[in-house]
């Protein structure tokens, strides 16, 4: 299955749930799904600097009375640490959709130690996660995650697998391998 299939399965569970703000960095394989939320009138959907904005952001849209939803890819889990601790101190819902690197059919060996330490790195900060393994099932997946942290005050993370978005060719400086 293609990234539009994923994307399009789990756009439509995003306005299921009623989330108005898509907050992103920018990465190829939340592309589509940026593109179906910026081209919908009831989604604004802002880009990012860094990941670390993207709690905060959603922290103020929630006291606000606006669901929102932080997307990015693997590598920048890392610089979300210390501010996953605002949504479960504050007792703010979550719903994040990571990208994931480093699994299956990876080329770039930069992207393998924090593609393997995502869920533990989650698991870790009280981050509930979901994984979703098939494009097809992309609604069901963002439709239990929204329902589990906007129902319950959780932290919830779907992890989009690189089976469902495809590996990225990756050429070793001086020419590969």
């Amino acid at each position: 299955m293609s990234t539009a299939d994923w994307s399009e399965g789990a756009h439509a569970a995003l306005r299921r749930a009623g989330i108005g703000l898509l907050a992103h960095v920018p990465d190829a394989g939340l592309a589509r799904l940026i593109e179906r939320c910026g081209a919908d009138p009831t989604m604004r959907v802002v880009g990012l600097a860094d990941e670390r904005e993207g709690p905060a952001l959603l922290a103020g849209a929630w006291l606000g009375g606006l669901k929102g939803v932080l997307a990015c890819q693997s590598s920048g889990v890392g610089n979300l640490v210390n501010m996953l601790g605002l949504a479960a101190t504050g007792r703010f819902p979550l719903v994040m959709i990571v990208t994931m690197r480093g699994e299956w059919g990876e080329e770039n060996p930069w992207q393998v130690p924090m593609g393997r330490a995502v869920p533990a790195v989650l698991e870790a900060m009280g981050v509930r996660l979901l994984s979703l393994e098939r494009a097809e099932e992309a609604g069901a997946v963002l439709d239990g995650a929204t329902g589990l942290a906007f129902g319950s005050e959780q932290r919830v993370a779907v992890l989009v697998r690189q089976r469902v978005l495809g590996a990225k060719r990756f050429l070793a400086a001086g020419g590969g391998r």
